[in-house]
């Protein structure tokens, strides 16, 4: 039998579409508690959160490369200082499956995407960041539209696990 956390971690999928309905304040909160808590590389948490709920700026952000944020109720924007970029990529992988999962568990959809290309700059400036700042990751929460939340097939263990030797 499969207790409800294995149930949660096995059930969460990324949704690219949102329906415009609002995250209340009270559910963000315990989202950004979890995310709080999120374990970081020799624990420094470097990474900051900017939240962003206002329509034109979730819009511009969507234009610099994470289209899902359009529609999204909520965009959680990670700022990493840039001092270590590669160990600030891992923690930005952490922390972002931590808060899809916290909405999960409150019964919102969420995706996540990264800024690429000129979308970095482009989305430092949109949010007033520090120069120097890397914004590589964003998640967007929310509730799934109509037919947006779909299981995807997926791959045997065989196919993708080694025992003792690859």
């Amino acid at each position: 039998m499969i207790n409800e956390q294995i149930a949660l971690l096995k059930g969460l999928r990324a949704v690219r579409e949102f329906r415009p309905d609002p995250v209340s304040d009270e559910v963000l909160a315990e989202i950004l508690e979890v995310a709080r808590w999120t374990g970081t590389a020799s624990n420094l948490q470097a990474w900051e959160l900017v939240v962003v709920r206002e329509r034109e700026s979730l819009q511009a952000l969507s234009e610099c490369g994470i289209r899902h944020l359009a529609t999204a109720a909520v965009g959680l924007v990670i700022v990493s200082p840039g001092a270590n970029p590669e160990l600030e990529a891992f923690d930005d992988g952490r922390i972002s499956e931590r808060i899809m999962l916290a909405a999960r568990a409150e019964g919102l959809a969420s995706g996540v995407g990264w800024f690429k290309n000129g979308g970095r700059a482009r989305a430092r400036a949109i949010l007033g960041a520090p120069p120097n700042t890397i914004l590589r990751t964003a998640v967007s929460i929310g509730y799934a539209a109509v037919g947006a939340e779909h299981g995807r097939k997926r791959k045997a263990l065989a196919e993708f696990v080694h025992q003792g030797r690859y």
